[in-house]
């Protein structure tokens, strides 16, 4: 079965989706923005640069917290979100645990963080997917603008687009359509090597 990692699959079909359910996380933070380079364990800072606004709006989404979460999306980002009446916190995870990483500035107002997020995948096992975070230096601070993520092992990461959802919906639906094309291959060439290569009766 085509399978995607638990941040990928959440990037595409979860983030910014209608009516998307939401629960408290009881936990405390995952990680605080001390370097750059590492996260640590702590009490989440004021958001006052790239790799703060992004623990920020991490341990927002972590704990379901949609207020934060929303407060540090960019601002032409939440005004779409508010048009569109969607919300771009998913189920809250306290499982989930996050770092935050290095930091490439873009011109003097943007940045590119990355990210790692682990959580429990169905087997109860824990699984960790890598992202970058587009930041945009905004009059209130640092805040999100999209994100992009490896969808499918082996191919380019997936841009999001938060402040263009028109774009992002058609991202997504193609992610869909693309893992259901996937899934069908793999099961035609299972059916196929199993007509191949029947098993052999058993002899007594």
């Amino acid at each position: 079965m085509c399978k995607m990692h638990g941040l990928a699959l959440w990037t595409v079909l979860v983030l910014i989706v209608a009516g998307c359910g939401k629960s408290a996380g009881t936990g405390q933070s995952s990680a605080t923005p001390q370097e750059p380079e590492a996260a640590a364990s702590g009490a989440v800072a004021k958001a006052d640069g790239p790799a703060a606004a992004v623990t920020e709006f991490l341990e927002a989404i972590r704990t379901g917290n949609d207020e934060v979460a929303t407060r540090m999306l960019s601002k032409v980002a939440r005004q779409k979100a508010a048009a569109l009446n969607r919300s771009v916190t998913p189920p809250a995870s306290d499982t989930a645990k996050f770092t935050v990483g290095k930091v490439d500035m873009i011109g003097d107002d943007g940045a590119r963080v990355a990210c790692t997020w682990t959580d429990l995948d169905p087997d109860r096992q824990p699984k960790t997917d890598e992202a970058f975070w587009i930041v945009r230096h905004e009059p209130e601070g640092w805040r999100i603008a999209g994100v992009a993520a490896q969808i499918f092992p082996g191919e380019k990461p997936v841009l999001l687009n938060f402040e263009n959802p028109e774009e992002m919906v058609r991202q997504q639906q193609w992610v869909r359509e693309e893992m259901r094309r996937r899934m069908e291959k793999e099961e035609t060439g299972l059916q196929a090597q199993t007509t191949e290569n029947p098993e052999k009766p058993t002899r007594r």
